[in-house]
């Protein structure tokens, strides 16, 4: 198969992803933060999320990671683009649902409050959830080992020093609330994790 099929797809995923982020960027910067985490490791988690994120992009437009190419074959593309569509329908699901209490960052918003509906009625990551079915659709569906896992490896990353963090700043805020919150759902994916 020609490999500008994969590129395709991940191209058209790129700007899906992006697209879907960016009103939701826009409308929280909106909301004052009361209280952020919002520090060096924060922040180096971000940009290695972004850099995971930029490389197949390079792969797209350069010949930078020719040297890691293998054949592209059918059934891991088809495979790929089930997660990438899957994981970009949560991800706009989940921001849809988070409204302007979402942040790219570990924030608490003015007047925030524990989002328990939609998706996040079953789990309490969903957001993370599609990133990681995003991750490991573009690992199927690019044919590069570079390139392939590169967001897979960046976000894993992001969410292993990141996650706990996270769920002691939303006890911290929501107290209680978060903690029953905790009890009926499972971290990433329904009656699983």
């Amino acid at each position: 198969m020609n490999p500008w099929v994969a590129k395709a797809v991940i191209l058209a995923a790129s700007v899906v992803m992006i697209a879907i982020r960016a009103p939701h960027g826009r409308r929280s910067r909106a909301v004052k933060t009361v209280r952020s985490s919002k520090g060096t490791r924060e922040v180096t988690l971000l940009i290695l999320a972004w850099i995971g994120f930029l490389v197949p992009l390079l792969w797209v437009g350069s010949p930078a990671f020719s040297f890691a190419e293998y054949p592209l074959r059918p059934t891991p593309l088809v495979a790929g683009i089930g997660c990438l569509a899957v994981g970009l329908w949560l991800f706009y699901r989940s921001h849809a649902d988070l409204g302007s209490f979402w942040s790219i960052t570990l924030e608490v918003r003015e007047n925030h409050r524990l989002i328990s509906q939609g998706v996040y009625r079953r789990v309490r990551h969903p957001m993370y959830s599609a990133l990681f079915l995003y991750s490991v659709g573009q690992a199927l569906a690019v044919p590069n080992w570079v390139a392939g896992p590169s967001y897979l490896v960046s976000f894993g990353i992001l969410f292993a020093f990141r996650i706990r963090a996270e769920e002691q700043m939303m006890v911290d805020a929501f107290g209680d609330e978060y903690v029953a919150y905790m009890t009926k759902t499972k971290r990433l994916m329904p009656g699983v994790w």
